[in-house]
């Protein structure tokens, strides 16, 4: 772990996160946050490197990436802390994503008095099953030679127009970014032709084709019909990571199999013919309780701890209904209706954004340090860090955050356009009326 304690300390403490199977310091999330004058601390997770070998056969290493690691880290970064300055910490937060989101809710579950407000995208939470899920599309698509599957041009160009032909007007404009998802009901059977001898036939999918991609938007279910893992969502497929995840000859980025040969099984364990049997012993196994899906924050909630949790509308990796099923897993676990979740828990949906950062919308909403640190760029209404602050230190909850896309995502070039993102179960409407470039045209609704 390392600590960075800058001269102007401001009383406040924070941690960062990490990400995939990752075991690295967050120098970024540091670097922002010490910027900031907080007193920060991170920690690689237990061990270093992108793989999971560590974990095989050293239960001490897999509980480290679990829930120990950032857990000791916060606990020796605050007596740090308080001996560097003679005086305790104010108040501490966390900022995390993907993996790192999932942290967050860790400690917020197991370690309720570790933070007092967290930032959490794309949570990797129901962690055991999006893993089985990863592998779960070498099982529908196949891999290159086989016929269900589909090509990387064909996926980013034919099928993703095709998804913005039917669903990109259902928020009242064409701007090639879809607010809900949920909305889209993708037919992916308008793309069947019949397929010519000799004819160029990139414009369109066969029948098995088709039918593989509507299995890919479709939810996983286990041998007995319950919930393993809700759809991904049309839109996603927009970025080069469609390649990775549907690509057939890796699971992205060896997750899945890293997790399974080091984790689950074993080194020998053929993840080409993991099946449905497969995903259930290692949803079942779970060790550490890394699934992290504990619905019940009441001990978080008791003590005034606050959770601002965003999520990419288009988030090809950790799909955002995934992340819904978490905020509603909440509510009934707690029996709390959406007004009073929002006490300790805010969902803000970011449209057309892809994993943590990134994509075609307006994304950047301060969960990355920005280029400058400005009154503007720093005001909780667009800054999801600063936004947990205040919710924490002054009792301003957020509504929105207003998200801003850069031209060419370089802030060099000015403003392309900005919009307020909605909080769940909101949702953003285009009010057909004014520029759809402007906040101010869309309303929740």
């Amino acid at each position: 772990m390392e600590a960075w304690l800058p001269r102007n300390w401001t009383g406040r403490f924070p941690s960062t996160g990490n990400g995939g199977l990752d075991g690295y310091i967050d120098y970024a999330g540091l670097a922002y946050t010490t910027a900031l004058r907080f007193a920060s601390v991170g920690a690689n997770n237990g061990h270093n490197g992108t793989s999971g070998e560590l974990f095989f056969n050293n239960s001490d290493v897999l509980a480290d990436f679990a829930f120990r690691s950032i857990h000791t880290n916060v606990v020796i970064g605050k007596d740090i802390t308080q001996m560097f300055y003679g005086t305790p910490h104010n108040t501490s937060y966390y900022l995390g994503c993907s993996t790192g989101g999932r942290e967050g809710f860790k400690s917020v579950q197991d370690f309720p008095d570790d933070f007092d407000g967290v930032v959490a995208g794309s949570p990797a939470v129901n962690f055991n099953n999006l893993i089985s899920w990863f592998a779960h599309f070498r099982n529908i698509l196949g891999n290159s030679s086989s016929p269900t599957f589909v090509t990387s041009d064909q996926w980013l160009g034919l099928i993703h127009d095709n998804i913005l032909k039917q669903c990109d007007t259902l928020d009242g404009v064409a701007d090639g970014i879809i607010e809900d998802p949920n909305l889209c009901d993708y037919k992916p059977e308008e793309l069947i032709c019949s397929p010519s001898p000799g004819a160029n036939n990139s414009d369109c999918l066969t029948a098995i084709q088709a039918t593989a991609v509507r299995q890919v938007f479709s939810p996983m279910y286990d041998l007995n019909g319950n919930l393993m893992f809700p759809r991904e969502q049309p839109g996603s497929e927009i970025i080069d990571f469609v390649g990775i995840v549907y690509g057939g000859e890796t699971q992205f980025f060896g997750l899945s199999e890293n997790w399974f040969h080091f984790v689950v099984f074993g080194p020998s364990f053929d993840t080409d013919a993991a099946n449905l049997t497969d995903y259930t012993f290692a949803e079942q196994l779970n060790p550490f309780n890394i699934a992290t899906f504990d619905g019940n924050l009441s001990a978080f909630k008791s003590r005034g701890g606050k959770v601002l949790m965003y999520q990419g509308q288009a988030d090809i990796l950790i799909s955002p209904a995934n992340t819904e099923l978490w905020y509603n897993h909440v509510a009934d676990t707690m029996g709390l209706p959406p007004t009073d979740v929002d006490e300790v828990m805010r969902f803000f949906c970011i449209s057309g954004m892809s994993h943590c950062v990134d994509g075609l919308s307006a994304w950047e909403i301060g969960q990355i340090q920005p280029d400058n640190l400005t009154p503007e760029t720093l005001d909780p209404e667009r800054n999801v860090l600063t936004a947990v602050v205040r919710w924490v230190e002054e009792g301003i909850a957020p509504d929105t955050i207003e998200g801003t896309k850069f031209v060419n995502d370089t802030p060099e070039l000015g403003v392309e356009f900005r919009r307020r993102h909605c909080r769940y179960p909101l949702r953003n409407t285009f009010e057909r009326k004014g520029n759809s470039s402007d906040p101010d045209s869309w309303t929740c609704q």
